[in-house]
């Protein structure tokens, strides 16, 4: 009997120490969690933070630029929002986004990096590296790029030729339905890589058009559920299966795509005469610490990759055709000095990318030192978000902000620059291709709509809905072009 009252005394008691325990062990995370993330006495306003997760409770991931407005509207212009464990302020408005990416600058030039990011890039490329590692990156980048045909009428006529390969490409499909979307990844993928790896792909190869879609699929799963849990719990989620694993694996062979077409130039490589960004890059490597291996070309050639694919969108209209078939007529191709005698096929193409908001956060900086903005300190390390939904939906600088009005762009007739218009964004991390960018825009749209009328296919709605990733897109949609006689 009392051997019997021992032994339950004493799974009572281990019970209890087990839970003692567990409670003990939450407290001090809880602790830890409100220790590491402590905020300045003066920081930005916001909502309640949660342990661990921050704020990524109340927002929509489905839309968190959308959901984010109403916290804008409640709390100010400088909002304090914490993604999972990253303090971040979102910036709105005019006045301060210039602020942070004119005088204050100097203090924003690094990129968040985040545990998924940090495990695939490990802090290079030209989008997410910081410091001298961003520096060097860019310096090499801007002139490869210019020695290459960026700003020369040799690039302008690889896009020509290549929107040739897209109206071709568009044509076979004979008015019928069709998804326009990989057709034109690869159309606009096709520059850069000319630039970069000294080829074009045709549009039926299928190693590259699987690459199209790893990259498409990689970028679509990064705002996940599971990739925004491996944000906190890295070492946890390592070890479990998710869309993080896919993330992982697309990329790996991504960089394994490129690291091979690095190792064929090695292969007939001569350092005097560099035929593209890859040969000018092992040129490179052989005299600095820029880089030392290929992963790290492949990193910097998908950078690259990455800019362009995600910059390019399409509008149809009739006023537009009028204006091309006037200017230009349908015996030759649009060349960009066509650009200025059409102001209004310009300021669609313009009002396509502000309605299109595709990174409605811009791309993230991080705070190098302690920096004080409208009277509030944030600390080093801080996130800013610049709010660009908000800014191309202002009222106060858009007459009809949500309609889609090239008159925006328009005065008096002639194409009028906006200053609150920044989807390249601004100062000296702004988009590294966005001449590249206006011209593959100007060049296939035009080429485009001179060749072909665009309609929903028959009792098909084409709808208004995107899907959210690291940047926003249409969602899967089919259109016909119905080529013009």
């Amino acid at each position: 009997m009392l051997a019997a009252a021992g032994s339950l005394a004493a799974a009572i008691w281990a019970a209890l120490h087990l839970r003692t325990l567990l409670l003990a062990a939450v407290a001090f995370l809880f602790l830890a969690d409100y220790f590491k993330n402590r905020r300045p006495k003066n920081y930005p306003p916001g909502p309640m933070r949660l342990p661990f997760v921050g704020c990524l409770l109340y927002l929509d991931l489905k839309q968190p630029h959308i959901a984010v407005q109403k916290f804008v509207k409640k709390y100010g212009n400088i909002l304090s929002w914490e993604f999972a464990n990253i303090p971040s302020v979102v910036v709105t408005g005019m006045p301060l986004i210039k602020e942070v990416f004119t005088q204050l600058e100097p203090n924003f030039l690094n990129r968040p990096v985040t545990c998924l990011r940090k495990h695939l890039f490990k802090n290079n490329g030209l989008i997410f590296s910081s410091g001298q590692t961003w520096k060097e990156q860019r310096r090499f980048a801007l002139m490869t790029l210019r020695n290459f045909g960026l700003g020369k009428k040799s690039l302008e006529q690889c896009i020509q030729e290549e929107s040739r390969h897209l109206v071709e490409a568009i044509r076979e499909e004979r008015g019928q339905p069709f998804d326009p979307h990989f057709n034109i990844n690869n159309a606009v993928s096709n520059i850069i890589c000319s630039v970069t790896f000294g080829e074009r792909f045709e549009y039926q190869d299928s190693q590259f058009q699987e690459m199209l879609r790893l990259l498409d699929e990689a970028i679509c799963l990064e705002s996940s559920v599971m990739c925004q849990l491996y944000n906190i719990f890295p070492r946890i989620l390592h070890y479990l299966p998710g869309s993080h694993q896919t993330v992982f694996r697309n990329w790996e062979k991504l960089k394994l795509f490129v690291s091979d077409i690095v190792d064929n130039h090695r292969k007939d490589w001569d350092p005097d005469e560099p035929r593209d960004f890859i040969d000018a890059f092992l040129k490179e490597m052989t005299k600095t610490t820029l880089a030392s291996n290929s992963q790290r070309s492949a990193c910097l050639s998908l950078s690259l990759f990455f800019f362009k694919i995600n910059r390019i969108s399409c509008f149809l209209s009739e006023k537009v055709q009028a204006e091309i078939d006037k200017v230009i007529g349908q015996g030759r191709q649009p060349s960009l000095a066509d650009r200025e005698s059409m102001p209004y096929t310009n300021a669609v193409i313009h009002e396509v990318q502000r309605i299109g908001n595709i990174i409605p956060f811009n791309v993230p900086r991080e705070g190098a030192v302690n920096t004080k903005l409208a009277g509030f300190d944030l600390p080093k390390g801080i996130m800013i978000l610049t709010n660009l939904t908000a800014l191309h939906r202002d009222p106060k600088e858009w007459a009809t902000p949500d309609e889609f009005n090239p008159e925006h762009f328009l005065e008096n007739g002639q194409f009028k620059k906006r200053e609150s218009f920044l989807p390249f964004s601004m100062g000296k991390r702004a988009c590294l291709g966005e001449q590249l960018a206006r011209s593959e825009l100007f060049i296939f749209i035009t080429s485009l709509i001179q060749k072909f009328t665009f309609k929903p296919p028959v009792n098909e709605k084409l709808s208004l809905q995107f899907r959210m990733s690291v940047t926003v897109s249409p969602v899967s949609h089919r259109i016909c072009a119905i080529p013009r006689l």
